[in-house]
């Protein structure tokens, strides 16, 4: 959805009506007199929404009134790029968030603001039912309005998955988005439990997939460690080897399988890269923990029916 083909003038106000309808009633205006170019999508994951926007510098106010003509009893949880902004609501106020996330309560009056730094704001929206959040809503109205932030934990996972989601989601069927959608959910209860240091009041299934989830994340970001084994990832994540290999069984593979099968990806996404042409191809094998070029190849062709090289060739010649 944009509104960039419209006149100038009726840009502000379509966007506004576009928010409030896609959100919630809300007042929208903005300091700047010129265009107000902007753009959204919508992702709906059964009970869960996931929205992005892209918008100029505004100000939006949410008040007793606007909740009176409609209350979708929600948590909107937000991750914050380009420019910052901030909210305040139940007298907390965000300060200026920026490449973190901030989380407000639309049965909730609250005042937010994107201040004019020249570039549009983007944000990706975490639409959450009160009542599915496996968490009491006294813990997380501490949270309403405070910077929450994703360089480390479960932050930085939830905003990594929000972010592949408003990518790739629309992409999936059905099935998979109500299945990502009961993801999402465990994230963002893992995610506020963590801030909330209320760990264990989420329910088994949430702590399992959060564990999961962690565990995931970990192994992406250290798959060039050609020692990367089973067995570490267990120690690092203060489980037992057992719990590990439990928590992979409803996946359909084996931990050193998930590990293989993701190296081979990434090499995948190596070889078929022009700029990487030249690159030998047990380069680009060790560069993902394939030490030994004879493993790499059998390995390469158990999963796609050809060489690496044979496999390079042909995704070249396509190019």
């Amino acid at each position: 959805m944009s509104n960039k083909d419209l006149p100038a003038q009726e840009q502000l106000p379509f966007w506004a009506e576009l928010v409030s309808r896609e959100l919630a009633p809300l007042t929208l205006t903005s300091a700047n007199p010129g265009p107000f170019t902007a753009s959204a999508s919508v992702l709906d994951l059964d009970s869960v929404r996931v929205a992005a926007f892209n918008n100029p510098p505004a100000h939006l106010r949410r008040t007793w009134a606007d909740i009176r003509r409609s209350d979708p009893g929600t948590y909107q949880l937000t991750f914050v790029s380009g420019s910052p902004l901030w909210i305040t609501q139940r007298r907390q106020d965000s300060g200026l968030v920026f490449g973190d996330m901030v989380l407000f309560d639309l049965s909730q009056p609250f005042e937010g603001e994107v201040p004019d730094r020249g570039i549009n704001t983007e944000v990706v929206i975490m639409q959450v039912p009160r009542e599915e959040l496996p968490l009491p809503p006294d813990k997380v109205h501490r949270l309403l309005a405070q910077p929450l932030s994703t360089r480390t934990g479960m932050g930085a996972i939830l905003a990594r998955f929000l972010t592949t989601l408003d990518t790739y989601g629309p992409d999936c069927d059905p099935r998979d988005l109500t299945r990502l959608g009961a993801i999402a959910l465990d994230l963002a209860g893992a995610c506020m439990a963590q801030h909330l240091d209320a760990y264990d009041d989420l329910p088994a299934e949430t702590r399992r997939q959060a564990m999961l989830a962690r565990v995931n994340a970990f192994i992406d970001h250290n798959l060039t460690d050609p020692d990367l084994r089973p067995a570490d990832i267990a120690a690092h994540h203060h489980i037992s080897l057992r719990s590990l290999h439990t928590l992979f069984q409803e996946q359909g593979e084996t931990v050193a399988a998930s590990i293989r099968r993701r190296r081979l990806e990434r090499c995948l996404t190596d070889l078929t890269d022009p700029r990487l042409h030249r690159r030998p191809i047990s380069a680009i094998a060790a560069r993902w923990g394939f030490l030994r070029p004879a493993e790499f190849s059998r390995a390469f062709r158990a999963a796609y029916a050809m060489t690496p090289r044979e496999f390079r060739q042909a995704a070249l010649n396509n190019k």
